[in-house]
């Protein structure tokens, strides 16, 4: 029995390897990420509500304050540590195929306000009162 390989299939099956990972190939950026973004360190403020909060509620914090969750990326603190924060996947999608092909054509090179929007929303602002500050911060 032959198997085909369909290349299609592969290109869906990106999958999340975490900022760190971006750092050899876009070092300035990466370091600039770390050093200014309030993202870079977005577990913090899941590490602080945690004991006060319910799974359910947990989840709904994972969404904004992690990479990929729900997603392929990260699923808890202990299983995935590198995409327990906001980073450079978040934006960009996830960087496998980038990563080993260092192609630009497999990463979200500029996202969409609507990548920014889907936690910098009208709801998020008005129940934590932040300022969104989108395209700010990163790099």
């Amino acid at each position: 029995m032959i198997l085909a390989y369909d290349s299609s299939f592969a290109a869906e099956q990106k999958t999340y390897i975490g900022s760190k990972n971006c750092a050899p190939c876009h070092e300035d950026q990466y370091n600039s990420f770390i050093k200014h973004s309030k993202k870079a360190n977005s577990w913090n403020s899941v590490a602080i509500m945690k004991p006060k909060l319910k799974e359910h509620e947990l989840q709904k914090c994972y969404e904004c304050h992690t990479t990929g969750y729900n997603k392929g990326g990260f699923k808890s603190i202990e299983s995935t540590p590198d995409l327990a924060d906001v980073g450079c996947e978040t934006c960009h999608g996830p960087g496998s195929e980038h990563a080993e092909t260092q192609d630009p054509q497999s990463i979200t090179r500029k996202p969409a306000v609507e990548t920014c929007t889907a936690c910098h929303s009208s709801e998020r602002i008005q129940d934590f009162k932040f300022k969104p500050l989108i395209f700010s911060g990163a790099h």
